[in-house]
């Protein structure tokens, strides 16, 4: 019988008895860029969590001052501290962080954790994370993301197009630097995708003027998905899109978000809620969103991290579809064991228990960050 199992019957403890985090700074496989910014790298951050006998592994994106925050904040707030009670913990570490500050890095920080405690819990019972949480579907739509503005048309084209063909029924580019440009780089990828749906995310890049000039440009080459028009903070500014957008538009924001109360505030001015468990408080805060969504009747989608939101957009009653996004399906296909890649443009969770990765620890420290 495992740890959590015989808790559960006998109302025993499963202590907590060590937390470690690791940073992991992984190169791109060339330069990328979006509307707003250029990278060459991205980091990783990877936390374990052991108790009663087993291993939980949680992870996010972002700097490695957050595996900081993780080794002396959080860690050892945790020691001996019962695993099974995951709200509880959840909130211990909030109300550490509350002089840090939780939205940002410290919500990231928090991320990480909490999702290596739900992973652990599902490890003790024996089940995939989806099942612990309860399926609300048994696979969810995965779509290609990526189609950088760093890309030239050919690559874009190619990229775009092999997802197409490989049978995900939508892809996203990126958008945003040049209007002008723009238009050429989405009439290509339209003609290159065929009858595949093509979105658009322009990471806020545009003033209100020139979004809604190009709403109405890329409707005309099938474009159904305008992500982040205007700034995500601009809620007046995405009010104006969702209201104005062609017909068949969705106006999309959310992958910032830290907190329950900026979701919130989203709720009323845009088609299709965004989260990011790696952001936003890990499992606890990506199913609190869905709860948020679930009230309104908003669909929910999800940002980056395919791994570890596959479990959670087959439990989310609102989950629409998931982001492959091209940098992270890289880094997780490379460094994580258990890796599922879509087969006709569906993701399925594995029967493995938690949620169905691991570090490949070997493979991984090479890119270990000093």
């Amino acid at each position: 019988m495992g740890a959590i199992e015989s808790a559960a019957k006998t109302g025993t403890r499963v202590d907590i008895d060590a937390v470690s985090v690791d940073a992991y700074t992984i190169p791109t496989d060339q330069p990328e860029s979006d509307g707003t910014l250029e990278w060459r790298a991205t980091t990783l951050i990877v936390v374990h969590v052991s108790a009663g006998g087993v291993r939980g592994f949680g992870y996010t994106y972002g700097d490695r001052a957050a595996a900081v925050l993780i080794a002396g904040k959080l860690a050892p707030l945790l020691q001996r501290q019962d695993a099974n009670d995951i709200p509880a913990r959840y909130d211990d570490m909030a109300r550490e962080l509350r002089n840090v500050g939780v939205p940002g890095l410290g919500a990231m920080a928090m991320s990480a954790v909490d999702a290596a405690l739900w992973d652990a819990k599902a490890k003790h019972f024996g089940v995939p994370l989806a099942t612990l949480l309860g399926r609300a579907r048994q696979g969810i739509a995965a779509y290609g993301s990526g189609g950088f503005t760093s890309y030239g048309d050919d690559e874009l084209c190619d990229q775009l197009g092999s997802w197409a063909e490989s049978g995900m029924r939508f892809v996203k580019m990126k958008v945003g630097r040049d209007a002008q440009v723009d238009a050429r780089r989405v009439r290509a990828a339209a003609r290159a995708i065929g009858t595949t749906e093509l979105f658009v995310d322009a990471n806020g890049a545009y003033t209100r003027k020139q979004a809604l000039a190009q709403a109405d440009a890329f409707a005309a080459n099938g474009v159904t998905w305008f992500e982040e028009p205007v700034s995500s903070d601009d809620l007046d500014g995405l009010r104006l899109l969702r209201n104005r957008a062609p017909a068949g538009m969705a106006i999309a924001a959310g992958e910032y978000g830290s907190t329950l109360p900026y979701f919130q505030k989203l709720l009323g001015v845009v088609d299709v809620l965004q989260a990011d468990a790696t952001r936003c408080g890990g499992i606890t805060g990506f199913l609190s969103v869905d709860a948020l969504c679930d009230a309104q009747g908003v669909p929910l989608s999800s940002h980056c991290a395919p791994s570890l939101h596959l479990p959670l957009m087959c439990a989310a009653r609102r989950g629409t579809h998931l982001e492959y996004f091209h940098d992270h399906v890289r880094i997780e296909s490379l460094l994580f064991d258990g890796f599922q890649h879509p087969v006709d443009g569906l993701l399925r969770p594995s029967d493995r228990p938690g949620l169905g990765v691991e570090l490949k620890a070997r493979d991984a420290e090479r890119f270990r960050c000093s």
